[in-house]
C-alpha cells in the first residue's frame, strides 16, 4: 500500500462513497490520489498501479471552524506549535482533517501569541491548521458567556493590524463580534481586509444584526447559544440568524447545547448549505482530563459536558464524527446532508475551496466510516494518518 507517499500515483477504494458537491452516493468508488490530490474518480484502478480497497463509506473529512483545544491542550494557554499539533493528532482521530484553532477573548499579547503560532504550525506541514479564528474580544458583556470580562473590549487599530497579517499569512481569519460593539463600518473595513466576521456572544437587536449583515458579515457563531432569542416581536440575533438566507450558522450538537427541536427547527430553517457542524471543543477532547484552568476559574468535565464552578455550559468535549452520528441518529438528517454540514459547508463559508468534499483536483482529506458512523480510517493530504476512534457510549 503505497498511501502515506506523494510521489508515485495510487488508488483507495472502497465499498461506496459520497461524491461531488452534492454527497451523491455512489457505490464500488476508486480514488486515484497524485501529489496529495484526487486526481481521478472511477469504478476500477488502474492496472498496474498499486491499489487498496476497504470496506465502508468514503466521504470528505471534516472541517471544523471552532476549536479551542484538545489533547490535554488549550489555546489560549499555552499557543504553541506543539499545542496545535496535539490538537490536530486530537481531533484527527475523530474526523477533523482541517481546523480553525480558535482563541478565546484574550490580552493582544496572547492574540499575537497564537496568531505566531498558527503560522509556524503551516510553515513546519501541519497543513490541517486551515487558519485561525478569533472568537472575540469585541463581545458583549450581556451575552459574554464563559469568556473572561476583563478580557473584552473594543475594535482598535492593533487588532486590526493583526487580523490583517492573519489574512495575509494564513489566508482564513474569522472574527466573531458582537454588533453593537462594532459598529457596520467597522465590519466593512474587516470584510475589506479580507476576515470572515461571524457574530456572536451579542444581545443585539434584529436592525442591528441586519446592519452588521448588510455590511458583509457572513456567519454565525455557536446558533442559539451566546445571543439575543426569538420573540413574537423581538425576533434578535437568532431570529435574524434563521431567516437570512445568507447568513451561515454554526451549531454544536452535543446534546447540552440546545434541544433537538431547537436544532431541528434550525436545519430546516437553514438547510445543509448554510448550517455547519462545530465543536467548540476544549482541551479535554482526547485525552483523560477531567478538569482544567480557566481565566482564574475551573472548567469541570461531567460525562459528556463541561461546566464552569458558576454552572454555565463552558465549552464542550464533542468531536466531529459525534456531532454526524447525532445529526443522523438523534435529529433524523440524511447522512449525505449530514457530512455535507461537517464538510463542504464550513469549507465554503471559511473559503476553502480546495476541501470538503470528494472531487478532482481537491485535496485528498479523506474518511472511510464504518456502518455505525464511526472512523475507520483518516488520509491527510493522501496519506494515511489514523486509524479507528475509540467507540463512544453515547451517540
Amino acid at each position: 500500500m503505497n498511501s502515506n507517499t506523494d510521489k508515485a500515483p495510487f488508488w483507495i477504494g472502497a465499498d461506496g462513497a459520497l461524491l461531488g458537491p452534492q454527497m451523491s452516493r455512489s457505490n464500488e468508488v476508486w480514488l486515484r490520489i497524485v501529489d496529495g490530490r484526487i486526481h481521478t474518480i472511477a469504478k476500477a484502478p488502474k492496472e498496474g498501479e498499486a491499489a487498496t480497497h476497504y470496506a465502508g463509506l468514503l466521504v470528505p473529512g471534516f472541517v471544523d471552524t471552532q476549536v479551542n483545544g484538545g489533547g490535554g491542550r488549550m489555546f489560549n494557554r499555552q499557543p504553541s506549535v506543539e499545542t496545535l499539533k496535539l490538537m490536530l493528532d486530537a481531533h484527527g482521530r475523530f474526523g477533523t482533517t482541517s481546523m480553525l484553532p480558535t482563541l478565546i477573548s484574550d490580552d493582544i499579547r496572547v492574540m499575537q501569541a497564537a496568531l505566531g503560532a498558527a503560522i509556524s504550525a503551516r510553515e513546519a506541514g501541519l497543513d490541517g491548521i486551515a487558519g485561525i479564528h478569533f472568537e472575540g474580544p469585541h463581545l458583549s458583556l450581556e451575552r459574554k458567556g464563559c469568556h473572561s470580562e476583563a478580557r473584552l473590549r473594543e475594535l482598535g487599530d492593533i487588532e486590526l493590524a493583526l487580523y490583517a497579517e492573519a489574512v495575509s499569512q494564513l489566508g482564513v481569519c474569522v472574527v466573531t463580534l458582537a454588533p453593537e460593539r462594532v459598529g457596520p463600518e467597522d465590519v466593512r473595513r474587516l470584510v475589506a481586509l479580507g476576515v470572515r466576521v461571524s457574530l456572536g456572544h451579542s444581545n443585539a437587536n434584529a436592525e442591528n444584526v441586519m446592519a452588521a449583515l448588510d455590511a458583509g458579515a457572513s456567519g454565525f457563531t455557536h446558533l442559539y447559544n451566546g445571543m439575543s432569542q426569538l420573540e413574537s416581536r423581538a425576533p434578535g440575533m437568532v431570529g435574524t440568524a434563521l431567516s437570512d438566507p445568507r447568513a451561515f450558522c454554526g451549531i454544536i450538537l452535543d446534546g447540552h447545547h440546545l434541544h433537538p427541536v431547537s436544532a431541528t427547527i434550525a436545519w430546516r430553517a437553514k438547510g445543509s448549505r448554510r448550517l455547519m457542524l462545530v465543536t467548540d471543543a476544549m482541551s479535554p477532547v482526547g485525552s483523560e482530563e477531567q478538569e482544567f484552568e480557566f481565566f482564574g476559574g475551573k472548567v469541570v468535565r461531567r460525562g459528556t459536558e463541561l461546566r464552569d464552578l458558576n454552572g454555565s455550559l463552558a465549552g464542550s468535549v464533542l468531536e466531529m464524527t459525534t456531532a454526524v452520528r447525532y445529526a443522523v441518529k438523534v435529529l433524523g438528517i440524511p447522512l449525505e446532508q449530514a457530512v455535507a454540514m461537517a464538510s463542504s459547508t464550513p469549507a465554503a463559508f471559511a473559503g476553502l475551496n480546495d476541501r470538503g468534499m470528494l472531487a478532482e483536483g481537491m485535496r485528498a482529506d479523506l474518511l472511510l466510516l464504518d456502518d455505525a458512523l464511526y472512523q475507520s480510517k483518516r488520509w491527510q493530504g493522501g496519506r494515511l494518518a489514523a486509524g479507528a476512534e475509540v467507540r463512544s457510549k453515547s451517540v
